[in-house]
């Protein structure tokens, strides 16, 4: 893939947003480690990392304390 292909970061910050948005809505896993594998699975280059997802979602105020039990993966 040559360099004309990337996304900006603001297009990815966008991506995240969506992403973490839809897999909301549909009542499935919405952390930054399932976003990043539907990321993954819909080719977005660069992918960002884990952390820089967790930044972006921190910063949208996409981020809600855990309020339950949750299964370890």
């Amino acid at each position: 893939m040559n360099n004309d292909q990337l996304r900006s970061p603001a297009e990815i910050e966008q991506i995240v947003i969506l992403v973490r948005l839809d897999l909301y809505n549909r009542g499935l896993l919405y952390g930054a480690k399932a976003i990043r594998k539907k990321m993954d699975q819909y080719l977005v280059e660069p992918l960002p990392s884990i952390s820089t997802i967790n930044r972006i979602l921190h910063k949208n105020s996409l981020t809600h304390r855990r309020t339950g039990n949750y299964e370890q993966q």
